[in-house]
């Protein structure tokens, strides 16, 4: 790998943790998308202006969870780059030979429906099928990406999963995101305040998602499970609840806090905050979903 290949670093880092001393919860909050560092290489780069790749961003999604490690104790992960220039919620190589010039790893996945839809671990497009780049990049630039900052992120994101989980016998992974307040295929229905993704229960213990619901309803959101997003890969790859291991992706609507052609927090950002940490921390004093309440724990237990 040459030197190339490396990407400009902010001086944070590539990523960052808020309160990751925090050990007395289960709870760990990620926001993979709202990173808004943007190296100087991928502008140049790229045939687009810095506000169009920005609307790709799941922009202020960790500045609405800020409050969290020190109201409630419980740890938010963050990017710092942005997902125009690399898809943490995508596998490791979801590589698109469409964007990607020579031949690609026999491993990488060419195949997957994000890959054909241009969204792969180095997109290819953002938004309604918008070229990024005016031509292919090299494969040892993608890789560089790759190596430098989506392994070392997902790396960390592990290992304080797993910290976590050897302290309680459970963690719990809420993954932030937020969406557009219009999205085809859905041009003449609102979409709704909230999205809970479990990937159908698969990835998180369904008495935690149902009271994350009826909390989210309490608190006065429109709220819909799965549909139109069920969780990515973060989701997916983190989620077995039969572990102990529960992943829970929250879409917010942007319209409740943002101004979408501007692209600035708006007068609801403070509440819709509020609110967020509310229902999180309602949902951390929720108890229904304890290992000792498991389907695992009981065949333990029928075992001894």
């Amino acid at each position: 790998m040459t030197a190339s290949a490396t990407p400009d670093l902010p001086a944070e880092g590539i990523f960052a943790i808020d309160g990751v001393e925090c050990r007395q919860t289960p709870f760990f909050l990620n926001s993979p998308h709202s990173g808004d560092f943007f190296p100087s290489a991928f502008l140049a780069r790229s045939q687009l202006p810095l506000a169009t790749l920005r609307r790709a961003s799941d922009l202020f999604v960790d500045d609405l969870l800020a409050p969290a490690p020190e109201a409630l104790g419980i740890p938010l992960m963050r990017a710092l780059f942005p997902r125009s220039f690399l898809d943490l919620n995508r596998e490791p190589f979801e590589l698109d030979p469409r964007l990607i010039a020579g031949p690609l790893p026999v491993d990488a996945n060419t195949r997957s429906l994000r890959v054909a839809g241009g969204l792969g671990t180095v997109p290819r497009v953002i938004g309604d099928q918008i070229e990024i780049y005016a031509g292919k990049i090299s494969l040892e630039e993608a890789l560089g990406r790759i190596e430098h900052i989506y392994i070392p992120y997902h790396m960390r994101l592990h290992r304080e999963l797993a910290a976590r989980h050897a302290q309680h016998g459970r963690v719990v992974l809420v993954d932030v995101h937020s969406m557009p307040s219009q999205s085809f295929p859905r041009p003449t229905r609102p979409m709704p305040d909230i999205v809970l993704g479990d990937r159908f229960g698969a990835s998180c213990a369904q008495p935690l998602v149902d009271e994350a619901e009826r909390l989210a309803r309490q608190l006065g959101f429109r709220v819909e499970r799965n549909q139109p997003y069920a969780g990515g890969y973060i989701t997916e790859h983190y989620g077995r609840p039969m572990l102990g291991w529960h992943a829970l992706q929250i879409e917010i609507n942007r319209a409740l806090y943002m101004d979408e052609t501007s692209l600035t927090p708006h007068a609801g950002f403070a509440a819709l905050s509020d609110a967020l940490i509310a229902l999180l921390g309602k949902l951390y004093a929720f108890e229904a979903f304890e290992i000792r309440n498991s389907p695992l724990q009981f065949s333990q237990k029928a075992a001894e």
